[in-house]
């Protein structure tokens, strides 16, 4: 599959970056790709489970990803294993790169998190976005970043994710 490919592959590896190493990498089968919108479905990737706080994510949780080659985030929405909403985990990240079976995401450390019902929307790891220093190293690509933020933020509270999400 090319960069611009609206070719639709059964499986597909996502290959999560942060700060130029790995942070996570597991396979996916691709539910739809029209050339610049990616959606794949994922059981929960990583070992054990996972407690922000806010919300549990844990063996059995199924995840619909969203990735776009011309947008900086991705969209995640969150299922129990019984099939149950928990919500939605956005990722705000430089545009998807999707090559040879192989979706690559770089990760800006930004996050907003959204409850099943809309109700609790919240913006995650701002403190570790300065840390960064990608506004000293890459100040384009830190503007994008704090837009994508933005516009998903005002699109939780707003519309929500429907239109956005559709395939």
């Amino acid at each position: 599959m090319s960069v611009n490919s609206a070719e639709v592959a059964d499986e597909i590896e996502i290959a999560l970056t942060k700060a130029g190493r790995t942070k996570i990498r597991y396979p996916a089968s691709v539910l739809s790709d029209d050339g610049t919108h990616l959606v794949v479905s994922a059981p929960w990737a990583a070992p054990g489970v996972r407690d922000f706080g806010f919300v549990r994510f844990e063996p059995g949780d199924v995840f619909t990803e969203h990735f776009w080659r011309d947008r900086w985030y991705a969209v995640k929405e969150v299922r129990a294993g019984d099939g149950t909403l928990k919500g939605w985990y956005c990722d705000v990240t430089r545009p998807a790169v999707v090559a040879g079976g192989r979706v690559e995401v770089e990760d800006l450390d930004l996050d907003l998190w959204v409850s099943a019902d809309g109700a609790t929307v919240l913006r995650l790891d701002e403190d570790e976005f300065e840390a960064s220093g990608l506004a000293t190293r890459d100040p384009e690509a830190a503007a994008e970043a704090g837009r994508a933020l933005d516009a998903l933020e005002l699109r939780a509270r707003g519309a929500g994710f429907a239109g956005l999400l559709s395939y």
